[in-house]
């Protein structure tokens, strides 16, 4: 628990909602596992988590675990997928798990509330996280194609920040199009923010198209500040360590 104590200090002096993205209790998301592993260290802020589901909750049926732990804060357990505003910012959280609620695509029935809930929602800044990257140079897992429809939709949408995990490292990547396109004006920027502490396949490979930071040695936490129209990016590093990133944008 060595890492995730450490990254759990930073978020103690960082006020403000916690984005927790996915494979939060290893191996398996058990109730014993999120009782012992996140309750003690991450857990210390559930209360102003809103989290989503990555592969390692689903390894129990359903991912109850999770589901249990989290409650309504998690939204309702058969999707995983859910929204809520966060001051003038619109907030999406998704389920890459596809497998497990009736798939990703378009046509899928989380597709098809996710192009309802953009359209019901035309704030004018709009961040999404969800466990799987479109875009990563993680050793272990790298890029995920069956993200894309997630960000064609979020693309069309105007979206401006998407947030993952899934690698055990920190990525920056500049504003792109679903296709992998650098696009400064109209593109998404994403963040690959997997280094709340677990200490394995930390391995980056080499580095993607569009990558502008990266890390793979050094646990922290991504701090977000969400302006009316603008946000600004920090990677705080566990104490000892020097890695930063930090920088603003406007959105579109």
């Amino acid at each position: 628990l060595a890492g995730a104590e450490a990254t759990a200090r930073l978020i103690e002096k960082i006020p403000g909602t916690v984005f927790a993205a996915g494979d939060l209790a290893y191996p398996d998301g058990s109730d014993e596992q999120f009782a012992k592993c996140y309750g003690p260290t991450w857990g210390r802020f559930k209360d102003r988590t809103r989290p989503a589901p990555g592969n390692h909750e689903y390894h129990k049926s359903g991912a109850s675990g999770y589901a249990r732990y989290f409650g309504a804060a998690a939204g309702d357990p058969t999707k995983g997928y859910y929204s809520y505003d966060l001051g003038t910012w619109h907030i999406v959280v998704l389920n890459s798990e596809c497998a497990e609620v009736g798939g990703c695509d378009a046509a899928s029935p989380q597709g098809k509330w996710l192009r309802e809930d953009l359209a019901q929602h035309s704030a004018a800044c709009t961040l999404a996280y969800f466990h799987k990257p479109l875009f990563s140079s993680g050793g272990k897992h790298g890029d995920d194609p069956a993200m894309k429809p997630f960000w064609d939709t979020l693309y069309a949408a105007g979206a401006d920040v998407i947030i993952n995990g899934h690698d055990h490292d920190y990525e920056r990547f500049a504003p792109q199009d679903p296709d992998g396109h650098r696009d400064p004006k109209g593109g998404i920027r994403e963040f690959v923010a997997g280094s709340g502490g677990k200490n394995s396949h930390r391995k980056m490979g080499l580095p993607e198209p569009n990558s502008e930071a990266r890390n793979d040695d050094t646990f922290g936490v991504l701090k977000l500040t969400l302006h009316p129209g603008r946000y600004d990016w920090e990677f705080v590093p566990e104490a000892g360590k020097t890695y930063k990133d930090a920088g603003s944008d406007a959105c579109h």
